[in-house]
C-alpha cells in the first residue's frame, strides 16, 4: 500500500499542470467529450437499430443528462461551459476574460472530436452492418449520428433562424441560472438545471435540424466524420449547411444576452447597486455625525 501511494504521488507530480488556463481548457475538453459521447451514443442507437433500441425522446434525455454529467465533471475547474456560445456570453458580460474564448473553443472542439471518435469505435461493426453505412444524406444516412443536418423541409434561412432562437433560449436560461441577484439556484444544482434546459430545448426545438446550439459540439464530430470515411461531403451537403451551426449560435448568444440583461439583468443589478449606494451614504452620514459630536466634546473640554 505504501509503494502504491508513492507511485501515485510520483505520477501526480509528473502530470500536474500549473498553468491555470491550460488546466481549465483540459477540463472543458473532458466535459465536452462526455456531452458528445453520451449524446451521440444515443443517436447511434436510434439510427443503427432503426428505432428498436431508442427513440427521439431518449436522445433528448441523453443529451440533457450528458450536459449535466459534463458540467459535474469539469464545473469546479473551468466553470463547465461545454459550449463556445456560453463562453462567448460570459465574455460579453465581462465575467470571463476574452483570452479564454479561443482556448476554450479549441479544447471544446477537440473534446467533441474525441467523443465522436469513441462512439465511432464502439459502433464500428454496427455501422458496417447498416445499409448505406457511410451516407451523408438520404433515408439511410449515418453522418447525422455525429453532427447535425437539416431536415428535408428546412431552408438555410429558416435553419439559421432555428439556431439563433435555440441558442438565445439556452443563453437566457443559463444566465438566469447563474445570476446571483435573480432566483438563485441552490449551490450544486446548477448542472442539473442546465441539463433540464438542454432537455427542454431538444423536446421543443429539435425537429428542424437536431438543435446543435453549440458550435464545438457540431464542428468537432463533423471534422471527425470527414476523416473517418464520410469524406468532404459533410461540409458541402445542403449548400454548406455546416456553417449554420458554427456562426448562428454566436448571433443567438448576442441576442440572448441582450434580452436577459434588458428585461432582467440590468434591473436586478441596479437594485443591488442602489442599495449599496444607500448604505454607503448612511455610513458617510453617521461618520459625519460622530465626527461632529467628537469635535463638540473636545471644544467643551478645552473651554
Amino acid at each position: 500500500m505504501g509503494r502504491q501511494k508513492e507511485w501515485l504521488y510520483t505520477l501526480s507530480r509528473f502530470f500536474q499542470i500549473r498553468n491555470l488556463l491550460l488546466r481549465q481548457a483540459l477540463a472543458e475538453c473532458l466535459g465536452t467529450l462526455i456531452l458528445v459521447m453520451f449524446g451521440c451514443g444515443a443517436v447511434a442507437q436510434l439510427v443503427l437499430s432503426s428505432g428498436t433500441h431508442a427513440m427521439f425522446l431518449t436522445v433528448n434525455f441523453a443529451f440533457g443528462f450528458a450536459a449535466t454529467l459534463g458540467i459535474l465533471v469539469c464545473g469546479q475547474v473551468s466553470g463547465g461551459h461545454l459550449n463556445p456560445a456560453v463562453t462567448f456570453a460570459l465574455c460579453l458580460l465581462g465575467r470571463e476574460r476574452w483570452r479564454k474564448f479561443p482556448v476554450y473553443f479549441l479544447f471544446q472542439t477537440i473534446g467533441a472530436f474525441l467523443g465522436a471518435a469513441i462512439i465511432f469505435g464502439m459502433y464500428y461493426d454496427a455501422l458496417w452492418d447498416h445499409p448505406g453505412s457511410f451516407n451523408v444524406t438520404g433515408p439511410k444516412a449515418t453522418a447525422g449520428i455525429f453532427a447535425t443536418y437539416p431536415g428535408k423541409h428546412l431552408t438555410i434561412v429558416n435553419g439559421f433562424f432555428d439556431q439563433i432562437i435555440g441558442t438565445a433560449a439556452l443563453i437566457v436560461c443559463i444566465l438566469a441560472i447563474v445570476d446571483p441577484h435573480n432566483n438563485a439556484v441552490p449551490p450544486g444544482l446548477e448542472a442539473f438545471t442546465v441539463g433540464f434546459v438542454v432537455l427542454v430545448i431538444g423536446l421543443s426545438m429539435g425537429f428542424n435540424s437536431g438543435y446543435a446550439v453549440n458550435p464545438a459540439r457540431d464542428l468537432g464530430p463533423r471534422i471527425f466524420t470527414s476523416i473517418a470515411g464520410w469524406g468532404t461531403s459533410v461540409f458541402t451537403a445542403r449548400r454548406g449547411w455546416f456553417l449554420v451551426p458554427i456562426f448562428a449560435p454566436f448571433i443567438g448568444t448576442i441576442i440572448g444576452v441582450m434580452v436577459y440583461q434588458v428585461m432582467v439583468g440590468f434591473h436586478t443589478e441596479g437594485e443591488i447597486r442602489d442599495r449599496k449606494q444607500g448604505t454607503d451614504e448612511e455610513n458617510v452620514q453617521l461618520t459625519n455625525v460622530n465626527s461632529n459630536n467628537t469635535t463638540k466634546e473636545i471644544t467643551k473640554e478645552m473651554a
